[in-house]
């Protein structure tokens, strides 16, 4: 699978506070590492247990050259802004107290400056990335073109991230675990049932497929499976899930039709206000 290449991202904290504003305002101090929390809401969510095991013993040899950044809580408490894996590296090796950099930021500065310091480490998975766009748009009402300039990415960039987010749940944890690429699985998105992408997604690992083979195996799929509702002589045939999925591959999002007896919706999927003005744009030329 091929590596992630870093695209346009700053070299540092510095990215969103200016490196002399955020150099000149931190407090260099040393804290009981009891004292140091990590958020709730940090976008990295798996650490890699046995490179965590490496990094505590580099530590247990060396200390921790480099201090975490946090920020001071009301309780008293720090919380960390970037370093969790550093962190949970000390406290595996022992230690009792750690070097921080303390700076103000609020919740939204926090999610962002978080979000920077492991996409410029590529800490992330592409999961955990869409996630962390999710919680910055969502959340705290950034629109998409905001959280792309804010973590130094196109929008086009970050839309592309989200929709991994419409993935089965065993499919995106597939992606979690990095058995499968986030090209290979934007592939299946058109595979809008769950077991069929699921099947289409561990045949891709299987037999090791390129992008190109996994886009072709999803058209096969969707082929046949279109195939097998015009043969069907039922006369319940399901028409708004088939024209769901229809939709969805046509606008490349989700869609669902829904029918009552008197009346339906039909409801389409958008991630943040500058998607949701390009979808408008786009159904306004049909």
């Amino acid at each position: 699978m091929a590596a992630k290449e870093k695209k346009g991202l700053g070299t540092g904290l510095g990215v969103l506070f200016g490196a002399d504003e955020y150099d000149d305002e931190a407090e260099q101090l040393t804290l009981p590492i009891a004292k140091v929390e990590p958020r709730s809401e940090q976008p990295r969510e798996y650490f890699d247990q046995e490179a965590l095991e490496a990094l505590a013993d580099s530590i247990r040899q060396y200390g921790l050259i480099q201090p975490i950044t946090v920020r001071k809580l009301d309780s008293g408490y720090y919380q960390i802004i970037a370093g969790e894996r550093r962190w949970r590296a000390s406290r595996l090796a022992g230690l009792t107290e750690v070097p921080v950099r303390v700076i103000e930021a609020d919740d939204r500065r926090t999610a962002e400056l978080a979000l920077v310091e492991n996409l410029q480490r590529e800490d992330l998975n592409p999961i955990e990335e869409a996630k962390g766009y999710k919680l910055l748009i969502e959340e705290y009402g950034l629109t998409q073109e905001e959280a792309a300039r804010s973590v130094g990415r196109s929008r086009p960039a970050v839309t592309n991230a989200m929709r991994l987010l419409m993935l089965a749940p065993q499919v995106m944890e597939m992606v979690e675990k990095g058995e499968l690429s986030a090209g290979h699985a934007r592939a299946i998105l058109t595979v809008s049932e769950p077991s069929k992408q699921l099947a289409a997604a561990n045949e891709i690992i299987r037999k090791n497929y390129s992008v190109r083979k996994a886009e072709q195996l999803a058209a096969k799929i969707f082929r046949e499976s279109q195939q097998t509702k015009e043969e069907s002589s039922e006369i319940n045939v399901d028409y708004a899930a088939e024209v769901s999925n229809e939709l969805s591959k046509k606008l490349g999002r989700k869609v669902r039709l829904i029918e009552g007896k008197r009346n339906g919706k039909i409801e389409i999927e958008f991630y943040g206000a500058d998607d949701r003005e390009a979808l408008i744009e786009k159904l306004l030329k049909l």
